[in-house]
This record gives structure tokens, C-alpha cells and sequence, in this order.
């Protein structure tokens, strides 16, 4: 069977993060939405996404398809529902389509003629960028059991210091010594070649994943997410960074997402609750508007190739798009276009031949290319992003 995940309609919502990756390619938990289909499904994917995006991400149509809504993130009783459709079938939850058959003869999908299957249960869906942070203690949780299961551990090494070991997994290559690690809290998982220097604290559940690092005495609560070759210090509370993404100084990260190749200034923080305690408001690209979150703390949202300064703060439910560069004292405002230049003094435009320098010299630190391909999608991004900035 040939699976493919499509966006659905969530996609405006999960903003600044789908302008630069379609839903599957979202980090919750330890894995990529797309990560933990193809585990479950035994199969690749491929996807339905945003034209720009498609040639990054292209879609394989096969005689004989199951589409499956991004937003839903699997579990055993989905996954087998999924295994089991037929022709003319499909899963829906409520009004929102989880998965349906097509094959390759349909010129248009109709599920007025469809067998309609009911999902139940009360698995996770990723709705908003919010629900990144706020869902991943429960992602973790069902990743540390997927990745788990049936396997054994790397032995914790002597020196560090350990509360509920049966929780930790630690992955060949990883490096720890002198740590404290508390899984009475949720699980850890140290991925592959990663490494917590000496004197870190870290509270479960924590997912560290491939080839990240944990810097000198850096304070952890979960429920965090560390991408790979992600880099953090300081104080990190509830937050998820996709990848390639470094906070590697003192301050402080909280209830954040950070996409990839994001970097934190030395002494940055941001906000993650109101000084008079109110619900957190958060900048929606759907209405042009800040729109209740129904949270209390809620902090950053960073999108792809953002970097800010040495001592940069952000106010609490600040929303960054996609290669913006900030810096310069006092708070800038909680919407930071993307491609913006600036600060709190006010903002300038990033043209892109400036930032494709900075993302071609950033990635090659790391050993990766920036292709044409990954131009092209971001010059799409700023066209789509210039009604929000001032040019």
C-alpha cells in the first residue's frame, strides 16, 4: 500500500513553521510527525503540501493509496483502522477526515459516496503551534515507547546521578558523566552521539536526540524536546527546538518553539507568563490578529533560519516568522514579521540575497548544503510575507 500524509486544514494555523515543511515534517515528542507514520506504518511516505513546497516534498501516486491527515499523530488502534481500509472507505473524527483510500482512476474524491468509519478515540492532533510544546509531554511519552520496546539500554555511566533509571534510555555513542538525571517526572531519551556536559540538571520527560548537546550546567524541565544537532544552556522549561537549532548560553527558554537553524543570543530570554497573570494571546497568520491561546504560559515561536542578539528580549506570546534578525535593546513587538531587520527601535526589511548568505554560511558550519531548492522556497516565503511587513 502506498501511504501519503497531506496537510488538511491546519496548515494556516501551524504558521511560521509550515512555511518552510509541510505538517509531517513538524517535530512533537522525539520524532517528526512523518517519523512516527513510517515507524508504525512499516512503510515511506510521501506528501501533499503547499505547491511551493512540493518539489522538496513531492507526492508518489500509486495504483492503490491511503491519505492520511498530518495533524493526527498515530497510535496502535489508528494505525490499524488505516492498515484495514478498503475501497470507498474512510476515517473520519467528528467533521475532519483522518484517512481514506483513493486509487489511481479517481479523478475526484467524493465522500458523500464513501463507507464513513468513526475514530473515537482520544488520540493527539496537533492543531495549533501551541499545542507543540503543550502536547509534547504526551508525544514523548509515546515516542520513549515506540523507539523502546523490546530493546536495551546503554548503561548509565557511575557518575551520574539518577532517579527512576528504569525511565532512561540512553542510545550507543551518547556521552554523560556528572549529570543529575530525574525520570520520576516522565522519560529521558539520550539519542545517538549525543552529549550533557558536566554539572546539567535535567527533569524528565526530556528527549535529546541525535548528535545535540546539552552545554555546561544547563537547568532542564520538561516537558523538552532537543532536536538533533540541536545546541542548549541556560534554563530550558517545556520547550521544543526541531533541529539544527542552537540556545547555547545562560537565559532563559520557556512553554517555546524554535524551528530549524534558529540561534539565541548570549543572555536572551523570553517571557512565558503576563505580569498580571491573564490568558496569553498569540498572533494567528489565519486572521491577521492575536487570537486567545487559553494558556497561561506560552512563550516564543521562532520559525526556520531566525536569529536574535546577544541580550534580546522577548515578551511573552512573541511569534517570529522565517528569517528575520533581531537584536538591540528593550522588547520588540509580539509579532516579528518574517524577513525583518531590527529591533524594538523598529524593523527594516532582510532582503534575501543577505539572508541566503547568512543560511548558506550557517548550514555549512554544520556540513549541510543550501540549495537552490531551499531558495526558491524561501523567496516564496517573502513574497507571501510582505503584507506584514513595513517596506
Amino acid at each position: 500500500m502506498n501511504y501519503i500524509l497531506f496537510d488538511g486544514p491546519v496548515r494556516n494555523a501551524l504558521l511560521p513553521f509550515t512555511f518552510t515543511r509541510p505538517v509531517a515534517d513538524i517535530r512533537i515528542g522525539i520524532l517528526t510527525i512523518r517519523e512516527k507514520w513510517e515507524k508504525y506504518l512499516g512503510y515511506t511516505t510521501t506528501t501533499i503540501t503547499e505547491e511551493y513546497l512540493s518539489e522538496k516534498y513531492p507526492m508518489v501516486e500509486m495504483e492503490e493509496n491511503i491519505l492520511i491527515n498530518s495533524s493526527f499523530l498515530p497510535n496502535e488502534v489508528l494505525v490499524e483502522m488505516i492498515k484495514s481500509l478498503e475501497k470507498n472507505q474512510a476515517i473520519f473524527k467528528g467533521e475532519e477526515v483522518v484517512a481514506f483510500y483513493t486509487n489511481d482512476t479517481q479523478e475526484e474524491v467524493d465522500f458523500d459516496t464513501y463507507e464513513i468509519i468513526d475514530y473515537n478515540e482520544e488520540g493527539l492532533r496537533i492543531e495549533s503551534t501551541w499545542d507543540i510544546f503543550a502536547k509534547n509531554d504526551a508525544a514523548i511519552r509515546e515516542d520513549f515507547e515506540l523507539l523502546t520496546e523490546g530493546r536495551t539500554s546503554q548503561p548509565i555511566p557511575k557518575s551520574v546521578n539518577v532517579i527512576a533509571p528504569e525511565n532512561i534510555f540512553i542510545e550507543k555513542g551518547a556521552k554523560l558523566e556528572f549529570v543529575t538525571l530525574n525520570a520520576s517526572t516522565g522519560p529521558i531519551y539520550i539519542g545517538f552521539n549525543s552529549e550533557i556536559m558536566e554539572g546539567s540538571v535535567i527533569r524528565g520527560s526530556f528527549a535529546l536526540c541525535e548528535e545535540a548537546q546539552v552545554k555546561l550546567a544547563t537547568k532542564v524541565y520538561g516537558a523538552t524536546t532537543v532536536g538533533p544537532h540541536c545546541r542548549i544552556g541556560g534554563e530550558v522549561n517545556n520547550s521544543v527546538l526541531f533541529g539544527y537549532s542552537n540556545k547555547g548560553h545562560d537565559g532563559f527558554l520557556g512553554n517555546a518553539v524554535l524551528g530549524e537553524w534558529c540561534n539565541i543570543g548570549a543572555d536572551s530570554n523570553n517571557s512565558n507568563l503576563k505580569n498580571n497573570y491573564e490568558e496569553v494571546k498569540l498572533w494567528s497568520y489565519e486572521t491577521g490578529g492575536f487570537e486567545k491561546t487559553g494558556l497561561q504560559f506560552c512563550g516564543l515561536m521562532m520559525g526556520d533560519h531566525s536569529k536574535c542578539g546577544i541580550n534580546t528580549m522577548f515578551n511573552t506570546g512573541t511569534v517570529v516568522g522565517v528569517s528575520t534578525n533581531i537584536f538591540g535593546s528593550g522588547f520588540p513587538r509580539n509579532f516579528v514579521p518574517s524577513f525583518s531587520w531590527g529591533g524594538a527601535a523598529g524593523f527594516s526589511t532582510y532582503i534575501t540575497k543577505k539572508a541566503f548568505e547568512t543560511a548558506r554560511i550557517a548550514m555549512s558550519r554544520r556540513h549541510v548544503e543550501f540549495t537552490e531548492q531551499d531558495a526558491r522556497i524561501l523567496e516564496h516565503v517573502f513574497e507571501e510575507t510582505k503584507k506584514w511587513r513595513k517596506e
